[in-house]
């Protein structure tokens, strides 16, 4: 994991985004980006390969990259697996220097994490960097507003933080007949800042003993639509286009939580 970042996505948790969180509707969505845009394809931010590695097995010429090195083993361990060749960076976004230029490159829920704005900016500029001339960024967002269950009341009433643990977490049974529990609350928020930060509390049991737990933190910046397009043109990129994920409409900021940019050098 980057020194110059601050996430979540290491140990048991890295082991959890392995075991558990595959598949999504967006692979679909992601792959037909792909094939309208071109290859070869860079995955930045592809933690443990959910969708890098069904592009992989679908012969598609991607590599990908990502600031933390255990999810990138467990993306590795995996590729060896199936007997699949992954070329994987261990960098963050703002720190981006791979050896090749991509057609398209493809980022699915890494933006804004871990860092300050200034890298966040920084990472985009390299993503510009190293997409080939009429190359296309392809970056899904969650719009803050609907993140939060209070909905816009959190951003104008301080909200009692750090907020409780769940009392029950996500408990699931593991490939090695262990379980491994996850947990999440919130610890700090700053609207005008717009910046919050969550804990998370992974566990492992072995007949309902506790054999290991880790907590770490991870540092969100939180974002709206036109900021992120702002930022986009500040990058460098020439053309931005803004639509509800998975869907050929504009957004509506009420409707539609998840958002779609598409951005061409």
């Amino acid at each position: 994991m980057s020194r110059t970042t601050r996430t979540w996505h290491h140990g048991l948790v890295a082991r959890w985004w392995a075991e558990f969180n595959q598949g999504g509707e967006d692979v679909d969505v992601f792959r037909r980006l792909i094939e309208r845009s071109g290859e070869p394809v860079l995955d930045a931010g592809c933690g443990t390969g959910r969708l890098l590695l069904p592009f992989l097995r679908a012969g598609i010429d991607i590599d990908g990259s990502d600031t933390s090195v255990d999810m990138l083993d467990w993306c590795r361990t995996e590729a060896e697996r199936e007997q699949v060749s992954a070329s994987l960076y261990p960098q963050a976004m703002h720190e981006l220097d791979v050896p090749r230029r991509y057609r398209t490159i493809i980022v699915c829920g890494a933006f804004g994490l871990g860092g300050t704005r200034d890298q966040d900016l920084e990472g985009l500029r390299r993503l510009h960097g190293f997409l080939e001339p009429g190359g296309r960024l392809f970056m899904d967002h969650h719009l803050p507003s609907l993140e939060n269950p209070k909905g816009w009341k959190s951003w104008i009433e301080k909200p009692e933080l750090p907020g409780p643990w769940p009392e029950r977490g996500d408990r699931r049974l593991a490939g090695d007949g262990t379980e491994l529990e996850i947990r999440i609350r919130q610890i700090d928020f700053d609207p005008l800042e717009q910046t919050t930060t969550l804990e998370i509390q992974a566990s492992q049991y072995r007949a309902d003993e506790q054999i290991a737990v880790e907590t770490s933190t991870i540092d969100i910046n939180l974002y709206f639509q036109k900021e992120i397009e702002l930022m986009l043109k500040l990058a460098g990129f020439r053309s931005v286009t803004v639509r509800a994920f998975g869907k050929a409409r504009a957004p509506r900021s009420w409707e539609d939580e998840r958002i779609l940019f598409e951005a061409s050098v």
